[in-house]
C-alpha cells in the first residue's frame, strides 16, 4: 500500500459517561470515548486513509454542556477543534473562554433540537463570527429549506451543512446554497436518503473547495454504523487533487488548522 491519504474527521461525536447526557426523543446513547473513537480509526488503513485531525461536535443528547467537549479536546490533542452548543445569552467571556479552549464553531441542531433555536440563526451567528471568528454548523434536512431561509442562510459570513443535506429532494437547494459558499459535510452515510457518490461528485463540480469528509462515528441512531467503505466511496469518485481537498485542506482551512497541522 502507498502513502496513506490525510484526512480530517470534520464531523465526530464523543460520548463521555462522566458528563451528564439528555434524553432526546426518548434516547440516550451508549458511551463512546476518546479511545473507542481511537480503536474504530484503525480500519481506515484498509482503504488508505489516515486521520491526522477532527472536529468533536456536540450532540442533541449533549445539549449546553461543555465539560465533556474540554476534556474531550484536551485527550485527543493538536489539530482536534470543537463545535459546540450554547445558548444565544451566552456571554462574550464564556465564548471567548471556549475559543481558547479549542472550540471553532456553533452548532445549529434544527433535525434533532438540544441546540439555540432557527431563530437565533441571524443574530446569534454573526455575533461569534464577529467575536472569535467562528463559522456556523447546519444539522438541518435540506428538503426543509424555502427560498427565504435558504436567503439567510447564503447571507451568514461562514456556515456550513451536516449530513449531504440528509435527503435527494434536498439537493437542488444544497447546491444553491453551496454556489452561494456554503460548506457541506460527507457524512453520515448511513443516515442519509440518497446516493452519496452521486452527491458527493456534484458538490465538488460545483465547488471543490466546498466538500468536507467525517466519519459521524459513533453513529448514533443512524441505519447503520460509519465504515470504512463510505471513505473508499468519496475517493473512488475523486481525482487524487480533488480527494486531498476534500480529505483535508478543505476542512483544515474553514477549522483554522495549518496546512501541516497546527492552528
Amino acid at each position: 500500500m502507498g502513502e496513506l491519504q490525510r484526512a480530517f474527521d470534520a464531523h465526530l461525536h464523543i460520548i463521555d459517561p462522566d458528563h451528564p447526557l439528555i434524553e432526546n426523543n426518548g434516547y440516550l446513547p451508549d458511551p463512546f470515548t476518546v479511545a473507542d473513537y481511537r480503536s474504530r480509526l484503525q480500519s481506515l488503513a484498509e482503504v488508505g486513509v489516515e486521520v491526522a485531525g477532527g472536529a468533536v461536535v456536540s450532540g442533541s443528547f449533549q445539549g449546553f454542556d461543555q465539560g465533556y467537549l474540554l476534556a474531550a479536546l484536551r485527550e485527543l490533542g493538536p489539530n482536534h477543534v470543537g463545535v459546540t452548543q450554547l445558548p444565544a445569552e451566552t456571554s462574550d467571556d464564556q465564548i471567548r473562554a471556549l475559543d481558547v479552549a479549542g472550540v471553532r464553531a456553533l452548532r445549529f441542531n434544527i433535525a434533532r433540537g438540544g441546540s439555540t433555536a432557527l431563530e437565533a440563526l441571524d443574530t446569534f451567528a454573526r455575533r461569534v463570527f464577529d467575536l472569535v471568528g467562528w463559522h456556523a454548523e447546519l444539522y438541518i434536512d435540506a428538503r426543509t429549506i424555502d427560498a427565504e431561509l435558504a436567503s439567510r442562510i447564503a447571507s451568514l459570513p461562514a456556515v456550513s451543512i451536516d449530513h449531504l443535506g440528509m435527503h435527494a429532494e434536498g439537493l437542488p437547494t444544497l447546491l444553491r446554497l453551496v454556489e452561494a459558499g456554503v460548506k457541506v459535510k460527507a457524512t453520515g452515510f448511513g443516515r442519509v436518503e440518497l446516493d452519496p457518490a452521486e452527491v458527493v461528485r456534484r458538490i465538488v463540480d460545483t465547488d471543490p473547495g466546498a466538500l468536507m469528509v467525517g466519519t459521524d462515528l459513533p453513529s448514533t441512531r443512524a441505519r447503520r454504523p460509519f465504515a470504512a467503505a463510505d471513505f473508499a466511496l468519496i475517493c473512488e469518485v475523486l481525482t487524487a487533487s480533488e480527494a486531498d481537498a476534500v480529505f483535508w485542506s478543505n476542512a483544515a482551512q474553514f477549522y483554522g488548522i495549518g496546512p501541516e497541522g497546527g492552528e
